[in-house]
């Protein structure tokens, strides 16, 4: 008789978990769905706008000159109406997840959108992801607080906006949800986070694209045999794109540094950035500035690349967003990976075009740490054949990074490598700073959080 009721409880036990579980994720599902859509509808008029405004721009070719005027007119614009749409969108996001609770303001949404709209069709080399993956954010975060949902799902559901955010402005919803619940954390993924935040990429992916949004990719097939000696070369190329990698979040953070001292004015700042901008186009390529996407189908069509696009590209970017600019650095990511790829082929003798996508998601992974994001990014945008390729790559040049990030906000959470001695828990802006032992012993390691969407 004992062992009846044993056996009843364990099946009722059973009866309630999964039932609990079910709840959970139908829950979620609605929730990420009602994202999905938001993300969706808006990414397709931010993207719409930001197309139409680049093409009108195309049309007059010395607006470039009028830099230093448009960054003036943008950071006076974003620091008047909502501070928090200054800079590249991800790491604001990562912020106020790590130290907000997820909570954003809804002016950002807008503000963002001009912004970013008028940053890049005036010139400045960014890109349009960030900005995408903060307006779902913000707009994922006034949805919890019309539901009232708690601190814990807020944050959840900020993480599907980021997710949704990727997913519709790239047209990658696999690697859309991974991004969202992998690059919070150096070392952690949200694993219980995850189905919901793939539920909202795929359907913001399909709002926008039923929309009318159109994404670009293109099939690799000329990949050599993964044999030994080619593997050697992939490693090498990794280890290459890595150090590529490590120049461009150091630019990036030099001149956050720098300028604010040489100009610590605002509206100076900005103009100065506008000239310095002038001066780039001139001494490398007008390439280098605005988005830079249509360069890039050149570049996949076969093109060589001009030996320092790349090196441009990175002054570029750095000075557009540090000066006063809004925008992504994804865009501009794939560009250096681009580039810089189709050099090294070059170089090494390998396939341009092969070379260049290897780029593009290598210095991806390194910039961002997100690994396998980049690896199904890869695949998403260049074919199934060149998952290894990239995945090795990737790995590699994430390795190579250390911890450093283009979102200095991410936290470490594990390290890369027992060669490396950093204080876990920490934002990687701190961590990677110098620390005695005794003052990593005295670290509080608590995570600031941990999503719980089961126990929800």
């Amino acid at each position: 008789m004992q062992r009846f009721f044993d056996q009843s409880r364990s099946v009722t036990a059973t009866l309630t978990e999964q039932s609990a579980l079910f709840i959970s994720l139908i829950r979620w599902t609605v929730l990420a769905i009602g994202v999905g859509t938001l993300v969706g509808f808006s990414t397709y008029c931010f993207v719409t706008l930001l197309s139409w405004s680049v093409a009108k721009g195309a049309t007059f070719p010395y607006l470039i000159f009028a830099l230093p005027i448009t960054l003036v007119l943008v950071v006076v614009f974003v620091r008047k109406l909502a501070p928090d749409a200054e800079g590249h969108g991800t790491e604001r996001i990562i912020d106020a997840v790590h130290n907000a609770s997820g909570r954003m303001k809804l002016r950002v949404v807008p503000v963002k959108i001009l912004a970013t709209v008028a940053t890049i069709a005036g010139g400045g080399s960014a890109g349009k992801e960030g900005p995408a993956a903060q307006i779902g954010a913000a707009l994922a975060s006034g949805l919890a607080s019309i539901l009232r949902l708690n601190d814990r799902d807020r944050r959840k559901l900020v993480v599907c906006g980021i997710s949704a955010g990727f997913a519709a402005v790239f047209g990658t919803p696999v690697a859309g949800a991974i991004f969202g619940v992998e690059v919070l954390f150096l070392g952690q993924l949200l694993y219980d986070v995850l189905v919901p935040s793939f539920i909202a990429g795929i359907t913001a992916y399909q709002i926008a694209a039923s929309l009318g949004v159109t994404y670009w990719s293109q099939t690799i097939t000329d990949i050599p045999p993964l044999e030994s000696g080619y593997v050697i070369q992939l490693v090498l190329t990794g280890i290459v794109f890595g150090f590529v990698t490590v120049l461009f979040i150091e630019t990036v953070r030099g001149f956050k540094r720098l300028l604010p001292k040489l100009w610590p004015n605002y509206i100076a700042r900005a103009a100065i950035g506008g000239l310095l901008l002038i001066g780039i186009s001139i001494v490398f390529s007008p390439n280098v500035l605005g988005l830079g996407t249509g360069h890039l189908e050149f570049i996949f069509e076969g093109e060589p690349a001009s030996t320092f696009d790349w090196l441009g590209k990175i002054l570029a970017t750095a000075i557009t967003l540090e000066s006063g600019g809004s925008g992504g650095v994804v865009t501009p990511i794939f560009f250096i990976g681009a580039t810089f790829g189709s050099f090294w082929a070059s170089i090494i003798g390998a396939n341009a075009v092969t070379m260049a996508a290897l780029g593009t998601t290598s210095v991806l992974s390194g910039a961002a740490n997100t690994p396998i994001a980049a690896s199904m990014m890869a695949i998403e945008m260049f074919g199934p054949k060149i998952g290894p390729y990239a995945a090795g790559c990737a790995m590699v040049s994430f390795i190579m990074t250390g911890h450093r990030s283009i979102y200095p906000s991410q936290v470490l959470s594990a390290s890369k490598s027992d060669s490396l001695h950093s204080p876990l828990n920490r934002t990687l802006e701190t961590s990677t700073t110098d620390l005695t032992d005794s003052a990593q012993q005295s670290l509080n390691l608590s995570i600031p959080f941990r999503c719980g969407c089961g126990n929800s």
